[in-house]
């Protein structure tokens, strides 16, 4: 197998992070979508990592789809349960996690383009999203452990990787004096391997 993808991507970290939980060789192929010499739109026609390159050379893409094939193609670790609700709780945390992301995004894309073509509005609507994301983190952490359970699971690594991608992209939103429950998940987070080898960098 081989993972194509960039260290600076929160959702490639994601299924990095996976592949480390389980303990699963996979090659890392470094590509991004965003140069013209890019082979990303080769292996998946939207143009995103990640892309899991399975030994058949047939493609998986979007990164929820790769992790939770990872998790079932190892018993190892387990990092999403069986019950179809608690299932679906850990795959909600998933989803809020990359909803944040998927907010910052927009802004750090946002803030890329000329002055006279950049919608403050359109920045403010998206740093709402985040802003009500954290808060619904937060509050679903509560005094917890983990997200979700006893043990680390999906939800943790989402969560993780979202807040290091805020950390990387936009530190200047202080998340972590206004959320410290989320501040001590992460702190407890990056001392896995699995986190702590992945941070982004450009």
């Amino acid at each position: 197998m081989k993972l194509v993808g960039s260290y600076t991507s929160p959702y490639v970290r994601k299924a990095r992070a996976v592949l480390a939980e389980k303990k699963i060789d996979c090659e890392f192929v470094v590509d991004s979508p965003w140069p013209d010499t890019t082979g990303v739109p080769d292996l998946n026609p939207l143009g995103k990592i990640p892309v899991l390159v399975l030994d058949d050379d047939s493609c998986l893409y979007d990164s929820r789809v790769i992790v939770e094939y990872l998790d079932g193609v190892a018993p190892n670790n387990k990092l999403l349960p069986t019950p179809a609700r608690e299932r679906a709780l850990v795959k909600r945390w998933e989803a809020l996690a990359d909803g944040l992301i998927d907010a910052a995004v927009v802004i750090v894309l946002e803030k890329k383009r000329p002055d006279a073509e950049r919608s403050a509005a359109w920045m403010e609507r998206h740093q709402a999203k985040i802003e009500r994301a954290l808060a619904a983190l937060a509050h679903d952490v509560g005094d917890n452990a983990w997200c979700h359970g006893n043990g680390v699971s999906l939800a943790d690594i989402a969560v993780g990787c979202a807040l290091g991608y805020l950390d990387f992209r936009m530190p200047q939103i202080d998340w972590r004096a206004a959320h410290p429950n989320l501040g001590r998940l992460q702190d407890k987070l990056m001392q896995r391997p699995s986190l702590a080898d992945t941070v982004p960098h450009e």
